[in-house]
């Protein structure tokens, strides 16, 4: 039976060692001991099993059973073939144009190949047809692999083919892949319509691979039950000459869609239902899939017609039109979808699509009837709607269960001034009770918001827009209350429940906005009459649109969902809660006010104390401190207002019980030898790293006291073996901070004894005195020495009395400082009881102040030079190290290609030698970075040199063995080069037969021999019967200076060259000589007839040396501006492998007088405007000729 698994088993991997266990239980002799074979079958088959996890491994005893073997059965004739497929294949056409086909069995190739053409012909003609389909392989539990393409390919696009499945056989040992087909019989379905798979737990085989397929392509939903997870092969073998026989998978389906198998689980639906329902609920889902585009145009229409967020329509429209049809699979699903994508936008609960049996609910405002006029029946209106009473305590009590309407408030606001107002007016606070009020229209709730208001100046309520009337109402305080207002200085609490509603809701929330109430009680509903509710025809689809947007005075606008209270408690426990909350409240302005005062008194920055104290006290006074509701939400508020208000992160106000403990100074005594050791190995970390560079951690900021008992061990064991190292790392990443008085004891070993260096000072509110931080002139031990680099690594949580060491010596520029902004901590924060609560508050009582500029430390913490993460600090200090190192002689090799290569020998002598002396001067010493370098090394070559064109790079990808330059311009096919030469090249005549040229761009000399015939098509043709000629160069930022002397013999006459300039090559100390060319193909224009050049500052390169030239000989008139004073194409130099690139003019060009353009650049003629030149040049040339005439 081993042997059967190891040579036909479909997962030899999980084979491992079978054949070894085997053996073993064949020698245990157990499996002797049974008696009876059907006993013996179980008991293999069980083990197998467990031991592979596969139910599919059977092992049987049948006696007189021979063993199967595969039997060759020839094809059947072409009608039985046709008569058998036609058993197999049911179709129809549903209703709405929906194709079904039924497979029971999945047809080979070789049959495919013979019944195909009928096929086509009979049944899949009219399915290619259908706007969708349904393919039925509920009944299918047959059939072979190599049909699995056929079936799927028509799905699918013919481009690109898709590998679909991959079946690994044990027997060959062969893996067989199976693709897409490229060509097919009659039309695809594509890929687009709608494809519903329905399955059973019958499917079994090939049908499950096809279903599995056509699911993880998205290209077919299933529908029905979960199917049978049957095999592809498998094959029944006997085990040796025995009558048992065991059942064995040979081979096994490996998805490349997904990586796993439908095998033994078998395939899950998308959509699970009983089998028999399976065709029905296919229909129903391909009707709301129909539907689904009218949905979303319809839902798209009333968005447009009614959403009163007006701007977000458009977006919303683009999302609905993104749904997915393919994922749709009911109605509820359909809403889901489109909820989503409305949320994403809008992130406006009120707007939402539901699903339900009946038409959507209007829920009535109020109402309808009008009230008659009779006095008393008003009066006992009012008395039975409005509960008024007067608490302990001048408390008013006012309770109403629901809104009037317009004309009912008018008519009864007289009686509720008398009745109502006239009772609660004189009363210290108010109790507001909503929870029974479920709201009704919001006529009155302006009305209700003005009575709580001062009448004067006008405040702004709230402001609504209307979509149904496109119009904006903002509401303010109304002047005629017809009695007295409430007021703004005196306490409201509202009161809510779950059942307050609508305009009762909205009362709750601008009260709770506008900061003139404190809310207690339940979340209310939510319901709001800001909406209007549709039914999408022939569904049970409705879709909720808000119309109204009400936003509150701050312009935030309110989406509903309820009002959360101030304070939650149980609707029956809101009234106890809203006693207990006003009793605190008669605290709230005191503990503020002394909170104010206690800044005042104790903050280290007075000029921020006295205004953070006065916006404390505006808030209390403007209502911003309703909101709390007790001594810890007090706490938070206040805490979250003196961060704001400051920017200090170290205030803090906290409830507390019992009074904070004061940590007791302890009175230090002597450690013992062993204590000593365990303190230092605790403190410090210590290590000398390759390139004897220094490596120290502390964490803490140790007590200098502790520090001056332990100095012994500590020189010992840490500080001697790191004083002689060339470099030293501080690591203060984890360093908390601690003890100030260490800070000048630690800086102090890093400067000499003389002069004495002001670190900072130290400003302490609470005793109004400075005390100014100095570095010792004696310390115990050598000194580090104020020379050798010193390099502090930080973290955000690095703090206290560390932060302010890392500061000082940032401050000193005696240390680079590496990693994230520290945490912005206090050398000192007290604590200060508020008033007599059990509120105290945490106050930065201590500041310290820089040496240098004599402000306050940042609160924010320090910036460090070079900012990483604290995790990648390490590694770039060790490389800054290791930069700082090659720099002195990544300088100086810059300053000999200078002085080797620059154009102006004595310049370039002169500059590299002052150079060489800033190195000296330790000018270089602080660079962090190969870009730094660049930055500083470019500025201090072009100060030096006065040419700006003598740069520094700094360009990281460029590969080593490449120097950056201008890539030359390559050759483009001869059939662009006519569109070429037309759109480089501007050419006009203007009156008086006078020319003009204007080009941007030098090219290759070889280019221009290659296109010389199209130029004297397309250029000089044009150009040579004028009489004058204006070259426009106002625009040319230069190229390739090889063809200059063509362009310049152009203007010339034939016979004896024209020596035009000269042009020396400093690293190759030679001369060259720029002459015309004695013979050209083209008629020239030559020396006789008036030539004007156009420049600006943008000329520049081969365009300015082409300016340069034609002007020293005389040959032309220059009319601009000054040109930009380049140089000749500069040499890039790789400096010392580095990533830095140095660029300097090699090249220097000159006259026959021996006049040179470089750095100066081209003084025209006459200087104009850019803008005007051409114009200048005409009335010239104008002149010129009329006066030769």
């Amino acid at each position: 039976m081993a042997k059967i698994l190891l040579d036909k088993y479909c997962f030899p991997e999980n084979l491992v060692g079978v054949k070894e266990a085997s053996g073993q239980v064949n020698q245990s002799g157990d499996i002797l001991r049974v008696t009876d074979p059907q006993t013996l079958a179980a008991m293999l088959t069980s083990g197998v099993q467990g031991a592979l996890n596969d139910p599919r491994l059977v092992v049987s005893y049948e006696p007189g059973t021979s063993a199967p073997e595969p039997i060759e059965r020839p094809l059947p004739s072409r009608e039985m073939l046709i008569a058998l497929v036609q058993d197999s294949i049911q179709f129809k056409i549903l209703d709405n144009n929906v194709g079904y086909l039924r497979l029971d069995h999945i047809i080979e190739e070789d049959v495919v190949k013979v019944v195909g053409p009928l096929l086509v012909d009979t049944v899949w003609k009219y399915m290619v047809t259908t706007n969708a389909m349904i393919l039925d392989l509920r009944y299918s539990t047959s059939g072979e692999v190599s049909g699995i393409p056929f079936i799927v390919s028509y799905f699918c696009e013919a481009n690109p083919a898709i590998h679909v499945e991959s079946i690994y056989d044990r027997p060959s040992n062969a893996t067989k892949e199976i693709w897409t087909l490229p060509a097919l019989l009659g039309e695809r379905y594509g890929k687009n319509k709608d494809v519903l798979v329905l399955v059973s737990r019958k499917t079994l085989g090939a049908a499950e691979d096809v279903a599995y397929i056509l699911k993880h392509l998205d290209r077919g939903l299933l529908v029905g039950e979960q199917t049978a997870g049957g095999s592809l092969a498998i094959q029944k073998f006997r085990i040796g000459q025995s009558d048992f026989f065991i059942t064995v998978p040979v081979s096994r389906s490996i998805s490349p869609i997904t990586g796993q198998s439908w095998e033994v689980n078998g395939v899950f639906p998308c959509v699970a239902v009983d089998a028999e329902r399976a065709l029905e609920k296919a229909t129903s889902i391909l009707a709301v899939r129909e539907e689904m585009p009218r949905v979303i145009r319809k839902v798209t229409e009333l968005l447009y017609a009614y959403y009163a967020f007006v701007d977000h329509v458009p977006s919303l429209a683009s999302r609905l039109a993104q749904v997915a049809g393919s994922a749709v699979t009911s109605e509820q699903d359909l809403a889901e979808k489109i909820n989503h994508e409305l949320q994403v936008i809008s992130a406006d609960p009120r707007l939402v699509v539901s699903v339900s049996s009946g038409p959507p609910v209007t829920t009535d405002q109020s109402p309808s009837e009008e009230l008659p006029n009779d006095v008393t029946y008003l009066q006992q209106v009012v008395a039975a709607v409005f509960q008024v009473d007067i608490l302990p305590g001048n408390t008013g009590y006012l309770r109403f269960d629901m809104f009037p309407t317009e004309s009912a408030l008018m008519k009864l606001r007289p009686y509720i001034v008398e009745r109502v107002w006239g009772a609660i007016n004189a009363t210290a606070n108010l109790i507001l009770d909503l929870r029974h009020n479920v709201g009704g229209t919001s006529a009155a709730v302006p009305v209700l918001l003005s009575y709580f208001q001062d009448p004067s100046p006008p405040v702004r309520l709230y402001t609504v827009y209307n979509r149904l009337k496109n119009s904006t109402t903002e509401f303010v305080t109304l002047p005629d209350l017809g009695g007295s207002s409430y007021g703004s200085r005196k306490g409201v609490y509202v009161l809510t429940s779950h059942h307050t509603a609508t305009a009762a809701e909205e009362l709750a929330y601008l009260m709770q906005s506008l900061y003139r109430a404190t809310v207690i009680g339940e979340i209310t509903s939510g319901i709001l009459l800001h909406s209007r509710s549709f039914h999408i025809e022939n569904t049970d689809l409705s879709v909720t649109i808000p119309f109204i947007n009400l936003m509150d005075s701050t312009g935030e606008s309110w989406l509903g969902g309820g009002v959360v209270p101030d304070a939650i408690v149980l609707a029956e426990e809101a009234l106890d809660k809203a006693r207990d909350v006003m009793k605190f409240h008669a605290e709230v302005s005191r503990l503020v006010e002394h909170t104010g005062a206690l800044l005042n008194t104790q903050y280290a920055i007075p000029e921020a104390a006295a205004q953070v104290s006065s916006l404390l006290r505006s808030k209390c006074l403007g209502g911003l401190y309703r909101s709390v509701v007790d001594y810890e939400s007090l706490a938070a508020q206040l805490t979250s207002d003196l961060k704001e208000a400051s920017g200090d992160h170290r205030f803090h106000v906290f409830y507390s019980e019992s009074p904070p403990k004061v940590p007791e100074e302890q009175v230090g005594r002597v450690p013992t030898p062993e204590e000593l050791d365990h303190i230092i190995q605790a403190l410090f970390k210590m290590e000398v790293l390759p390139n004897n560079i220094g490596y120290l951690r502390f964490d803490m900021m140790a007590d200098a006291k502790i520090v001056n008992v332990i100095v012994p061990q500590l020189l010992d064991q840490v500080w001697n073996k790191l004083v002689d190292s060339d470099v030293l790392v501080l690591d203060m990443r984890y360093n908390v901070g601690g003890y100030s008085t260490i800070i000048p004891v630690l800086c102090s070993y890093f400067f000499d004894p003389e002069p004495a260096r002001h670190l900072y000072s130290v400003f302490n509110r609470s005793s109004s005195s400075t005390l100014e931080m100095w570095t010792l002139p004696q310390v115990r031990g050598r000194r580090y020495g104020p020379d050798k680099d010193v390099y502090i690594l930080t973290s955000h949580i690095t703090g206290s009395a560390a932060e302010a060491f890392a500061r000082a010596m940032k401050d000193m520029n005696r240390a680079t400082v590496i990693g994230e902004p520290t945490i912005g901590g206090a050398l000192s924060v007290a604590i200060y009881r508020i008033e007599n609560s059990n509120l105290y508050v945490s106050i930065p009582n201590v500041v310290a102040l820089s040496a240098v500029t004599g402000e306050v430390w940042s609160v924010s913490g320090a910036e460090p030079h070079v900012a990483v993460q604290a995790n990648e600090a390490m590694g770039v200090a060790l490389g800054i190290v290791q930069l700082r190192a090659k720099v002195p002689g990544i300088v100086r090799t810059a300053a000999k290609l200078v002085d080797d290569n620059y154009a102006f020998a004595e310049t370039g002598a002169k500059v590299a030698g002052q150079v060489a002396d800033l190195v000296q001067e330790r000018r270089y010493d602080a660079i962090n970075s190969e870009m730094e370098l660049a930055q500083r090394l470019s500025e201090d070559l072009q100060k030096l040199s006065g040419d700006k064109h003598l740069t520094v790079a700094h360009i990281p990808e460029n590969p080593k063995d490449h120097i950056p330059s201008v890539l030359p311009m390559p050759i483009p096919p001869p059939d662009m080069l006519e569109d070429l030469i037309k759109f480089a090249f501007q050419t006009k005549v203007f009156d008086n037969a006078v020319g003009y040229l204007r080009f941007d761009m030098f090219a290759d000399i070889d280019l221009i021999t290659q296109v010389s015939d199209l130029m004297e098509k397309h250029i000089w043709s044009k150009l040579a019967p004028t009489v004058a000629l204006i070259v426009d160069l106002r625009y040319n930022g230069g190229g390739s200076a090889s063809s200059i002397p063509a362009l310049c013999s152009y203007f010339f006459d034939g016979g004896d060259p024209v020596l035009l300039g000269t042009v020396y090559d400093r690293p190759a100390d030679t001369i060259s000589e720029i002459w015309t060319s004695p013979w050209m193909s083209r008629e020239r224009y030559g020396s006789k007839r008036e030539l004007i050049v156009l420049t600006s500052n943008v000329t520049s390169g081969a365009a300015e040396q082409f300016v340069f030239l034609m002007k020293a000989l005389g040959r032309a008139r220059v009319v601009g501006e000054v040109t930009r004073g380049a140089c000749l194409s500069p040499q890039t130099y790789h400096v010392d492998g580095t990533d830095l690139y140095l660029t300097m003019p090699t090249l220097r060009s000159s006259s026959p007088d021996g006049r040179s353009l470089e750095g100066v650049g081209v003084v025209p003629h006459i200087e104009v405007l850019a803008a005007t030149a051409l114009e200048t040049a005409k009335e010239i040339l104008k002149s010129t000729l009329h006066g030769r005439s």
